[in-house]
């Protein structure tokens, strides 16, 4: 068997047209949505990560800003500068985000992750307003997730939704296997997977580093979501005949030949899962640019509650939430 691939940027394409189309309904009603993306330290490799989110917006019509907060710094546009440290960098890095949360017309905000060593996430994810935590980490729309009445899903596990639909692959009553827990991947597709009704009921495993006999978890799966950050872990003979293998990890590989010296690699060795399964998602291409537009749908959801009753309304088809 040769497996269809899945074509993720033109998934993303089709969701980034929905959400223009919303963003031109609110810009009619006098909102502008923007999305500011908020990095603690000095990561050199935020602003290739903010350079992508970016231009993705500017395609929608979103408009976005970067800020770097650093050590004893306040939220601005580019590096900020400060002296403060220790036990009071949770707390700088908490006022900063506190103060882009109050502002009125912020509609997302998107934290780089993971946090640089020393800064407590609890206290960080605490500061973010939940309205406007369009990536969908803060613990109340986590919670929200798991009651079934999410606000906004986490894009990743959104995409992996969408992706599912957009294939228009039955998850009622199917055996769906996702390998990794992380709290806003695997456990989130899981929770999306169980719920009742349309593109959910699915009998869900959740499997993991210290799950006994995996393959043979995987081999039951007629639906695997790969994320474990391992790359080529996963392999055609592990697998059934007909799955359809999303594979959600991005990891670095070193590559003589690939002009960075490196190339991106998922968690599934593609050429022999494509032998066996019907479906296939590739690593780049596939969940990668659907994550990205789902994190527009999520910020254009947030948008609309700075809309006039009935100017516009939040996209139903691009992502799992409910009303912000």
């Amino acid at each position: 068997m040769s497996a269809t691939v899945i074509d993720g940027k033109a998934i993303a394409a089709r969701v980034e047209e929905e959400v223009r189309a919303e963003v031109e309904r609110l810009r009619a009603a006098g909102v502008a949505p923007r999305l500011d993306l908020v990095a603690f330290g000095d990561d050199p490799a935020f602003a290739s990560y903010a350079k992508g989110r970016r231009d993705a917006c500017a395609r929608v019509g979103i408009s976005s800003e970067e800020h770097v907060v650093a050590e004893g710094g306040v939220a601005g546009s580019g590096p900020g500068r400060g002296r403060a440290g220790g036990a009071d960098r949770t707390r700088d890095a908490a006022r900063a985000l506190r103060s882009l949360s109050d502002a009125p017309d912020v509609d997302g905000i998107l934290i780089q992750m993971p946090l640089p060593a020393g800064l407590d996430e609890r206290v960080i994810l605490a500061a973010l307003d939940p309205a406007k935590d369009v990536d969908g980490v803060h613990p109340e729309n986590l919670g929200r997730l798991y009651l079934g009445a999410p606000r906004f899903v986490p894009c990743t596990a959104a995409a992996v939704a969408r992706i599912l639909e957009e294939e228009r692959v039955e998850t009622a009553g199917r055996h769906a296997v996702v390998v990794g827990r992380s709290v806003v991947v695997g456990r989130a597709v899981a929770l999306l997977l169980l719920e009742k009704g349309a593109r959910g009921d699915a009998t869900v495993t959740v499997c993991h580093s210290r799950t006994p006999d995996l393959v043979a978890h995987m081999r039951r799966a007629e639906i695997l979501v790969a994320a474990i950050g391992r790359p080529g872990a996963i392999r055609g003979e592990m697998l059934r005949a007909g799955v359809v293998a999303i594979d959600v990890g991005t990891s670095s590989v070193p590559d003589a030949g690939a002009r960075r010296g490196y190339r991106i690699a998922g968690d599934l060795d593609f050429p022999s899962v494509a032998e066996v399964a019907s479906r296939v998602t590739p690593v780049p291409g596939g969940v990668g640019p659907v994550t990205v537009a789902m994190l527009l749908s999520n910020t254009v959801r947030a948008a609309c509650r700075r809309a006039p009753t009935d100017s516009a309304r939040a996209p139903s088809s691009t992502s799992r939430g409910g009303p912000a």
